[in-house]
């Protein structure tokens, strides 16, 4: 089935929708090509997992810190406005970047400062895209839409990593930046042809500050059974967070930093997320959407501990495949949950609540991931050590071996909450609760 003929079957703006997304694509993909490059380029300089984690860190505490007033704007302002903004101030910093970069004055601390700004900027652009596509979308297409979104960064990561492999071997970090300066340009030109659906019900303006910033708290307060997928998601996303910040690093410290194969493992998860994101485009996920976030979570761990396991290059390619496909079910079926039970004019406020609440845990999975690895889990499966006369046999000893430790020991954790979601009735039986009919005693 092709792309045009699904997305056709979407209703709504269905040519909003296909510009949105394919500029929007572009922007992820010169985005994913730089953040390759930096990941290798802050291993080059530094050759420890820290500096990795730190720039998750400081990309993701501004977007908790602007999360609650987010909302309000995106459910108060033009939205295409925001998006605007979002890739404008990503385009410029990348700018910076550059500039820096060429007159040999980059440094990792910079890095640091392109990650908070990016972040903070870059959170407000989702933000209005996601609560954007509620009125763009027909509702029984939500699910499919969310799988169109999937496709973006699947489809960068086949793209970015081969691409930016490339390049960076002859223009080093340079020519990445340039690349990204040209997919911003193309991500503007397509928002400014565009004209995007408001919501037809303004939020009150007359509410107390305070009042507004809690509305999001007070209307998911009332929801037990989001509450309980709430909790589910902040302990996921702690332990995503350690597990994600930690596999680059652990796979060049195996590789003796070989970005090509880094690039091509990568791809491949790139390659299984695009074919998981056309599956869930024409099938529209499983009936119990609840499944698809359960399921797929719990293989995308296995997926994990089999990648800290295995040593053979071909056996880290066919898991990151499978591991790759089914990546998008996870965020699409929940996204697709979310958008059925939450009015459209005040997804802005509701899901900006939800972002703070659930991504609360990100940033300190990702603080303590590279600590752990440099001062801990790496130091202690060296020859001879402790971890490494236990786990030896199992991770190897040397360069790398403490980190797939690591990687294994939460992925675990992770697989546990995974499975153990099916023995939480409310978690287990979401979708049979109908979030709208409360809106209005909500608001009130």
């Amino acid at each position: 089935m092709s792309f045009e003929h699904e997305a056709t079957s979407f209703g709504g703006h269905v040519q909003t929708f296909l510009i949105i997304w394919l500029g929007q694509f572009a922007s992820l993909l010169g985005s994913e090509m730089t953040n390759f490059a930096i990941t290798i380029w802050a291993w080059e300089v530094t050759g420890r997992a820290t500096p990795l984690s730190l720039i998750m860190v400081v990309t993701q505490i501004p977007r908790l810190l602007i999360s609650p007033f987010a909302g309000i704007w995106v459910d108060r302002f033009n939205r295409k406005y925001l998006m605007l903004l979002g890739d404008t101030i990503a385009g410029l910093s990348t700018v910076v970047l550059l500039a820096l970069f060429l007159t040999d004055h980059l440094q990792i601390w910079h890095l640091y400062v392109s990650g908070a700004v990016n972040g903070l900027f870059g959170y407000i652009q989702g933000l209005a895209h996601s609560a954007s596509m509620s009125l763009i979308v027909a509702e029984q297409h939500y699910a499919r839409a969310s799988a169109f979104e999937s496709l973006q960064l699947s489809g960068s990561y086949v793209i970015a990593p081969a691409i930016a492999g490339a390049v960076y071997a002859v223009t080093g970090l340079s020519g990445i930046l340039l690349i990204d300066l040209v997919t911003f340009g193309v991500a503007i030109a397509s928002l400014t042809t565009v004209t995007i659906p408001q919501p037809t019900a303004s939020p009150k303006t007359t509410d107390p500050i305070w009042q507004q910033l809690t509305f999001g708290i007070q209307y998911l307060w009332s929801r037990p059974s989001l509450k309980v997928l709430l909790s589910f998601f902040l302990i996921s996303n702690f332990i995503n967070s350690a597990c994600f910040t930690l596999l680059p690093a652990m796979v060049l410290a195996r590789l003796g930093s070989n970005s090509t194969i880094l690039g091509t493992l990568f791809s491949f998860f790139g390659i299984g997320g695009l074919l998981g994101g056309l599956t869930l485009s024409v099938w529209g996920g499983p009936k119990r959407r609840i499944h698809g976030v359960l399921i797929f979570s719990a293989i995308w761990k296995v997926g994990l501990i089999v990648l800290a396991l295995a040593q053979p290059v071909t056996t880290q390619m066919g898991t990151a495949l499978v591991s790759g496909f089914c990546s998008p079910f996870p965020g699409s079926c929940a996204q697709a949950i979310w958008r059925s039970q939450v009015e459209p004019e005040v997804q802005g406020r509701v899901f900006a609540t939800r972002f703070l609440l659930t991504q609360l845990a990100t940033p300190l999975g990702a603080a303590i991931s590279g600590p752990l690895a440099d001062h801990v889990f790496e130091p202690a499966m060296q020859s001879g050590k402790p971890l490494a006369q236990l786990f030896g046999n199992t991770f190897g000893v040397g360069a790398g071996a403490g980190m797939a430790l690591q990687l294994t020991l939460f992925a675990s954790c992770g697989l546990v909450v995974a499975l153990g979601g099916y023995g939480i009735r409310r978690l287990r039986h979401i979708e049979n609760n109908d979030g709208r009919i409360i809106l209005q005693k909500t608001i009130k």
